[in-house]
């Protein structure tokens, strides 16, 4: 099975969320599509996985309700299903801040090219910073960049308030996974003060889409919201898998960790969990392995 996986975003104004759930919703279920695609006043997010033919379909009626083109997607191959099914919901916002300091309608960074941004982070006066969580961070990152550390993505404002001086640091580069949090980190940290700031246009996916991998300064591989856990080159798959107790990534060499347990634990999750729920976990695992769930 080959299958079309699309990411995407845009921000724009919407209104009549609910109508435009459940029309779209309707669209993606007729096709046998499967992902996640989240709408706000704020404009769409979403990734969304299906057989060819309806996949274009897909990208032509994305088109048709929200402008994207061909800049605003990041397409790749799927071996197998990497959703389970299809979801749409209806959030505040289509990437969570919780600050309207970080407004893309307003404004945003400066976006840098894959094939441009070697040498953008190559000078050296630059900050270089990950604005993804530290368990994606584990995964891959880009050579020389700062890892802020962070669990979710609000507490990014903390990091860039505690943390920096724009005074000090005028000019900024950003990254992450395929764009959208770099057009909220790059508007709050403009509003803050930061002289310059620059962003990776379509994010490590496109980079890595795009950017040859002798000429790479990639190191690692990108962690991505499916079933394929993480993408490298070429946007190839690769050995990584996730924890199902806890959804970390893990490695072959996070596998091989005693206090890993397949379907029950992993390093970062064991001892975690009280027995009774640790037993209902062996006992789906066995199901699910000998057939029976």
């Amino acid at each position: 099975m080959s299958l079309t996986v699309a990411a995407f975003y845009r921000f724009l104004p919407l209104a009549e969320l609910e109508t435009l759930r459940a029309e779209l919703l309707a669209f993606c279920r007729e096709r046998a599509l499967r992902g996640t695609i989240l709408l706000a006043p704020e404009g769409v997010n979403g990734t969304v996985a299906g057989e060819p033919a309806p996949m274009r379909a897909f990208i032509d009626e994305l088109t048709r309700r929200f402008g994207l083109t061909a800049e605003d997607l990041r397409l790749s191959i799927a071996d197998d299903w990497p959703f389970a099914r299809m979801k749409l919901r209806i959030r505040p916002e289509i990437i969570t801040l919780r600050d309207a300091a970080g407004d893309p309608l307003a404004k945003t960074g400066i976006h840098v090219a894959p094939e441009d941004w070697n040498a953008l982070i190559a000078e050296p006066d630059i900050l270089l910073v990950d604005t993804r969580n530290r368990y994606e961070t584990r995964v891959g990152i880009f050579e020389g960049a700062v890892d802020p550390g962070i669990d979710q993505f609000t507490d990014f404002k903390r990091y860039v308030e505690e943390t920096l001086d724009p005074e000090k640091t005028p000019k900024v580069a950003m990254f992450c996974t395929g764009g959208i949090r770099c057009e909220k980190a790059s508007a709050f940290m403009l509003e803050k003060g930061f002289a310059e700031v620059y962003q990776l246009k379509g994010g490590i996916l496109s980079y890595l889409e795009k950017v040859p991998e002798a000429e790479s300064r990639w190191r690692g591989d990108c962690y991505v919201f499916d079933g394929r856990v993480a993408l490298g080159h070429g946007l190839a798959e690769t050995g990584w898998t996730a924890c199902f107790a806890c959804g970390a990534p893990l490695s072959a060499e996070d596998r091989a960790a005693p206090e890993f347990e397949e379907g029950v634990s992993c390093a970062g999750c064991a001892g975690e969990r009280p027995d009774s729920e640790v037993a209902a976990l062996r006992e789906r695992h066995r199901r699910m392995t000998t057939g029976e769930g």
